[in-house]
């Protein structure tokens, strides 16, 4: 008896799968006997193991009414955390795909009145395999929690702003093993702190703008070991600034608008130790880096001359070049990109020819492609996709075809990677809005299942998946993209 496995197509069997076959080498059907080859006449069973995904609700947590807050969540190995409106008010939830996995993992607001009786977490942060957030416990206020996924574990880190006050953390960030944030401690205002889990270990890192003001540090971000941010210290406005987690070590880096103007540093981009961002000055929003020298800290090219501005935004690194959307009188907002150099930053392609604006948006990387949404101004507003040249930069699929837009959606800034594909919610015009998968090719971007027959349906708001599953809220509930296996014999 031989036996020979293949995998069937992806469009009969779209999560994989084995066909088995088995028969004996006796020559049947033409083939050659004694071959040690199984061929196709000499077949005798064969056996279809299909594997096709499918949208399911992973678990009904409150069945009277929404419950999933789908901006609220976080990834850590095989595990969900997120925040949902159970039965005890709006509390910290975990989940590994099933229904008896999906539970809350604590009622830190347990107060009895239904109104009052939310923790209503948010910013969960991830540092290590622990989960850190903001949480009202009806109590102390708002204040940095912790949690290792059971309820023993999850815990007020440190009541900053003591008594029943908020300390109102927000902007996490991990560097290394330490959390950094921002956060009031009722006298200060907000400033740059900084956590180790412990209560000892979660201090002011330094009190940028003395006094009660604050100096709101915010856009935190790492570039290996260092931290860089915007914040105002009361003298020269919101600039950039970097912190090694000591006093003596948070300084601004330059003074991008000089004087008491702010330069607003936002889309902070690391690209190996060089930092990426938009900032103003006297020439408009441009795009800037910095090496974390004042001297090294300098606009890489003025985009839109003198005094107007290409406002750079979604700054994506493929590699060691930097993609983003960026506007010109001549061309509109295009994509664009650049190695650092004025000579290397340029437009990639004037997807929509003229001023016009392609306006490309939901910038994800997969393999060592690009991949965004565009309107080249015929088919509407489609995925696309580049590899930095402009004969390279073309749209994936016109998903709703003519001029009309896909809409395509995912609820955050990107398009949502799982198992080597890109996740989205998308119409093609016939379906309403549906899930939505490609692996790049238009063959290969499909719908994934026809959830909302009829034409109807509503926007899937993706989140982040764990190792081996992709969760979505859809009708305002947890649902996942489970797999329905189904065998055959013949």
């Amino acid at each position: 008896m031989l036996t020979s496995i293949s995998i069937p197509s992806l469009s009969a069997c779209d999560a994989g799968g084995r066909i088995v076959k088995q028969g004996l080498d006796n020559g049947d059907g033409g083939g050659f006997a004694q071959s040690g080859v199984l061929e196709s006449g000499e077949v005798d069973y064969t056996t279809t193991f299909c594997n096709n995904y499918s949208i399911k609700l992973t678990k009904d947590i409150n069945p009277d009414g929404p419950d999933i807050q789908a901006n609220q969540k976080e990834a850590i190995g095989d595990t969900l955390y997120f925040a949902a409106d159970g039965f005890d008010g709006i509390e910290l939830w975990k989940t590994d795909g099933t229904s008896e996995g999906t539970v809350l993992v604590k009622d830190i607001n347990d107060n009895i009145d239904w109104e009052n009786g939310d923790s209503t977490p948010s910013w969960l942060t991830s540092v290590g395999n622990t989960l850190y957030f903001q949480a009202d416990d009806g109590t102390n206020g708002i204040e940095l929690w912790k949690s290792d996924g059971t309820a023993n574990g999850t815990v007020m880190v440190k009541n900053i702003n003591s008594g029943d006050a908020h300390s109102f953390c927000y902007s996490f960030t991990a560097v290394g093993n330490t959390l950094y944030f921002s956060a009031s401690d009722g006298s200060t205002g907000h400033e740059l702190w900084k956590s180790d889990g412990t209560a000892t270990g979660t201090v002011m890192v330094k009190d940028i703008r003395s006094g009660s003001s604050g100096s709101y540090p915010s856009s935190l971000t790492a570039v290996g070991n260092t931290l860089y941010f915007q914040a105002n210290d009361g003298t020269n406005g919101y600039e950039l600034w970097k912190s090694d987690g000591t006093a003596t070590g948070t300084v601004m880096v330059k003074d991008i608008y000089p004087g008491t103007l702010s330069s607003y540093p936002d889309y902070l981009t690391a690209v190996g130790n060089t930092l990426y961002f938009q900032a103003a000055g006297g020439d408009g929003i441009e795009l800037w880096k910095s090496d974390g020298t004042e001297v090294g800290t300098v606009m890489v090219k003025d985009i839109y001359p003198g005094v107007g501005s290409s406002d750079p935004r979604y700054i994506t690194a493929v590699g060691n070049t930097v993609y983003f959307k960026a506007g010109s009188s001549l061309n509109g907002y295009e994509l664009w990109k650049s190695d650092g150099t004025a000579s290397g930053t340029k437009m990639v392609k004037d997807i929509n020819t003229g001023s016009s604006d392609s306006s490309p948006a939901f910038l994800t990387v997969l393999g060592n492609t690009l991949y965004f949404k565009a309107d080249d101004g015929i088919h509407g507003s489609e995925l696309w996709k580049s590899d930095g040249t402009e004969v390279g930069t073309v749209m994936v699929k016109d998903i709703n075809s003519g001029s009309s837009a896909s809409t395509i959606y995912t609820g955050g800034s990107s398009l949502v990677k799982f198992d080597n594909m890109l996740y989205f919610s998308a119409t093609d015009g016939i379906h309403g809005m549906e899930l939505w998968k490609s692996d790049g090719t238009a063959s290969g971007t499909v719908m994934v299942e026809d959830y909302f027959p009829g034409g109807s349906g509503e926007a899937f708001v993706l989140m982040p998946p764990t190792q081996n599953i992709l969760y979505f809220k859809l009708d305002n509930h947890l649902h996942m993209l489970g797999i329905e296996q189904e065998i055959t014999f013949s």
